[in-house]
């Protein structure tokens, strides 16, 4: 089924309220590395929202890198209560989605292709 359009729009500016707070309204120590929020995909009733989220600044330790995502995640997941109040203050909805983090593991995968690509 596709996306609707509504259901884009509330993602969108789900995105943008919490890139913003990410710059201004999160004080924890641990989102203060350059985190980005790529997408965010709400469901078609509007009661879940995925959002996913990466951070640019990671080394070529893959153990180090995976501890270091469990607890972008882990950071983002004990300040869901304020993030989803934030949502509520900023955007008029009846429901505000529960919020679902998730890690974008796709910037890594590109730089693994371009690395196969450049040894062809």
């Amino acid at each position: 089924m596709a996306k609707g359009y509504r259901q884009g729009r509330i993602g969108e500016e789900i995105r943008k309220i919490i890139s913003d707070l990410l710059l201004h309204g999160l004080k924890d120590p641990r989102l203060n590395s350059m985190i980005s929020v790529t997408a965010v995909e709400v469901t078609s009733d509007n009661s879940y929202a995925t959002v996913y989220v990466s951070s640019l600044d990671m080394g070529t330790d893959p153990e180090a890198n995976k501890e270091k995502q469990e607890e972008i995640l882990e950071a983002f997941n004990r300040a869901k209560g304020f993030i989803r109040s934030e949502i509520g203050r900023n955007m008029k909805l009846r429901h505000v989605p529960e919020l679902i983090f998730k890690y974008d593991h796709s910037l890594e995968y590109s730089s693994h292709i371009e690395s196969i690509l450049s040894t062809l």
